[in-house]
């Protein structure tokens, strides 16, 4: 077994901190930027063994290691509450500059756009939500709303509140969305049931349902696409 080095005590062109400062951060691996963002590492390990440790937890896959818990995080030895809730902190910030990236947009013209608005938010959730973007005239974007939240396998879903917030922002169309953890996009009887009660709704208030997007492991279904509004 090789003796364990501190990252102190590496040459500065190993360092991540030096290293990403000399070359920048495209230069790094994501065992690096991992390792800064864990800062310390145990007395058997460094930041980077434990950030590989992760990484190998999630399989490689930054997708996987957006879905992980802090609980499930604590569980390699020299991560603790304070790290996990870093790492997940950054990882989240990461989500959020894309969907703002996205938003510049400022349109929904297709279901990809709608998708794309919304995967960042919606995909890596372990429980079911169901959310809305409000649009004006010629689908322009307005705001996102969360309308609920639930466990593995559903949500309930209140029609009169997704109204009201819709009236609020004097929307004239909307676009519904909710994921499935299982990873199934297809939908359920009951996502067909809703949708169409939301749908007609709809059409008394004069206020258009774009489209309903199932949000599923980086996939979605469109009830637009496949006719069912």
């Amino acid at each position: 077994m090789s003796k364990f080095i501190p990252i102190t005590e590496w040459a500065d062109d190993d360092k991540p901190r030096e290293k990403l400062e000399r070359l920048g951060k495209i230069s790094l691996s994501n065992a690096e930027l991992l390792g800064i963002l864990i800062a310390t590492g145990s007395k058997k390990k460094s930041a980077i063994d434990l950030a590989k440790e992760i990484l190998q937890l999630a399989e490689n896959n930054l997708n996987n290691l957006a879905k992980l818990t802090i609980k499930e995080l604590c569980k390699i030895s020299g991560i603790g509450p304070a790290k996990a809730i870093t790492i997940i902190a950054a990882i989240e910030l990461g989500g959020r500059r894309q969907k703002d990236e996205t938003l510049v947009k400022k349109k929904i013209s297709c279901s990809k756009d709608a998708y794309e608005l919304a995967k960042n938010t919606l995909e890596d959730l372990s429980h079911e939500e169901f959310w809305i973007y409000t649009l004006k005239r010629n689908n322009t974007i307005i705001t996102f709303h969360k309308i609920s939240e639930g466990g593995f396998t559903g949500t309930v879903v209140d029609i009169r509140r997704i109204f009201k917030i819709a009236l609020e922002d004097k929307a004239t169309g909307i676009v519904l969305y909710h994921n499935h953890p299982s990873g199934n996009i297809n939908p359920s009887d009951a996502d067909k049931q809703i949708t169409r009660k939301i749908v007609e709704a709809g059409k008394i208030l004069d206020i258009q349902i774009i489209d309903h997007i199932i949000v599923a492991h980086s996939t979605f279904f469109s009830f637009a696409d496949e006719q069912l509004l």
